[in-house]
């Protein structure tokens, strides 16, 4: 019995059945870092694997401002609107002195929340790189199992995370600003390269010709980037969350992307290096966890820190040590 007093047994059962619950009590269990629930969950992940699912991936990115939380509401409705069920994974900040979070993405995202074919689950970012949990990937695939059609996951949008989701979704959208700025100073090299489609948001009201130069010099800019490993070219288009413009046309675009790279055959061969990724990135966690477990490193460690901050020795040498101490442990 786990500590829901649920067997594991039945919490598969009700992930199965969209026992919304025990989905929760699912994802809080592959967040937890004990041991025994460790176990639990890892027996959870590996039934929801086996479940034959047909779904799609999308990433959200954009700075702080862009309207993420009113997006994702809104595209969120209109995919329900159709049939689809939707998960929504959103990370948020966590501070690096309390470990504590604001977790307010359902009050942004109210009317979605309301949905009974939406499921919206916000978790601390941790110390996690960027703040994307180490367990979003386990999440994905309880919901997934949960028969949940689209997954989105929506990243704080400080510049790090970008990565890590785009290697975990099918569909990676940035979402711009314009009249702020936001065009192009700043933005990344590595994050347009890895968008599938560049949205500036807000375009509505006196921002609507913002909007459409920035577009324009988006699109001029992109002609100075190689063609995608699969083919594809990042389209720009423009959107208002707040008024419910243009959403569907983004809609359609995420939609005939999916249906040409599973022609090709890139959907799935992503697939698969994305879980080839997933492992190699699981095994470097989980050395890193034992190396600061390990009784004999952990003692050794404050004290070759104070030899390093006095002079005394190298932090390669001192690092050498620590890694030599925990092979002979």
């Amino acid at each position: 019995m786990n500590v829901y007093n649920r067997t594991t047994t039945d919490m598969i059962q009700g992930i199965f059945a969209n026992d919304v619950t025990v989905v929760s009590q699912a994802i809080t269990l592959i967040e937890s870092t004990k041991p025994s629930h460790r176990t639990i969950a890892n027996e959870i992940i590996e039934s929801c694997l086996t479940k034959e699912v047909d779904t799609l991936r999308i990433g959200i990115t954009g700075v702080p401002g862009a309207g993420k939380s009113t997006f994702i509401a809104q595209f969120g409705k209109l995919l329900t609107a159709q049939g689809k069920r939707v998960a929504v994974l959103t990370i948020d900040p966590s501070s690096s002195r309390t470990k504590g979070s604001i977790l307010g993405d359902k009050t942004r995202m109210g009317e979605l929340v309301k949905d009974p074919n939406a499921y919206i689950r916000p978790s601390p970012s941790g110390s996690s790189l960027g703040g994307v949990t180490r367990k979003t990937r386990e999440s994905i695939s309880i919901l997934e199992a949960a028969g949940y059609d689209i997954i989105i996951i929506e990243t704080m949008g400080v510049g790090q995370s970008e990565t890590a989701v785009h290697n975990m979704v099918d569909f990676f959208l940035l979402l711009k600003l314009a009249g702020a700025g936001d065009e192009l100073q700043g933005i990344k090299r590595g994050i347009v390269e890895m968008a599938d489609a560049i949205v500036i948001n807000k375009a509505d009201g006196n921002n609507v010709q913002n909007a459409k130069l920035a577009q324009l010099e988006l699109k001029r800019a992109l002609h100075m980037f190689p063609p995608k490993e699969n083919g594809w070219s990042t389209e720009i288009l423009t959107c208002s969350a707040l008024e419910n413009i243009g959403l569907e046309t983004i809609w359609h675009l995420i939609t005939s992307y999916s249906e040409t790279m599973k022609k090709s055959g890139f959907f799935k061969s992503n697939r698969k290096e994305q879980n080839e990724n997933w492992l190699l990135q699981y095994l470097e966690q989980e050395l890193l966890l034992d190396f600061y477990r390990n009784p004999t490193t952990k003692k050794m460690l404050p004290l070759l820190k104070q030899e390093v901050i006095s002079g005394n020795i190298s932090p390669f040498s001192a690092a050498e040590k620590l890694l030599e101490a925990l092979r002979k442990s």
